[in-house]
């Protein structure tokens, strides 16, 4: 699976998570290695590094500073579904590695 210059936004995260459905993350990939901005709602400026495997999932370490002028870290480890219209859904379970150091789930998908 190839992720390159496909763009995702957010339809569910968890309450402990600062993205949103305004996030929206532009992805880049270079053989297996996948890159992605992100922005939108509480995120000022997002970026990600991953890795993708042979069954297309993911697994990437996150930063970005949010709205209240903090820079936040974590790891993602991402799971593709193929959507019936061809898109690609991504759920995603995440882990804060700065703050309080929770955990927790979101779903993302392609947008066309």
């Amino acid at each position: 699976m190839n992720y390159n210059n496909r763009i995702f936004r957010v339809i569910n995260n968890s309450d402990n998570g600062d993205t949103s459905s305004e996030t929206t993350f532009h992805y880049k990939q270079e053989g297996n290695i996948l890159t992605s901005i992100y922005s939108g709602g509480s995120i000022v400026s997002g970026h990600l590094l991953g890795m993708v495997d042979e069954d297309g999932n993911i697994d990437m370490q996150y930063h970005h500073i949010n709205n209240k002028g903090e820079i936040m870290t974590g790891l993602c480890k991402s799971r593709p579904e193929i959507l019936e219209d061809g898109r690609i859904r991504l759920h995603e379970e995440w882990k804060w590695t700065s703050g309080d150091q929770s955990s927790g789930k979101s779903i993302i998908e392609e947008v066309v």
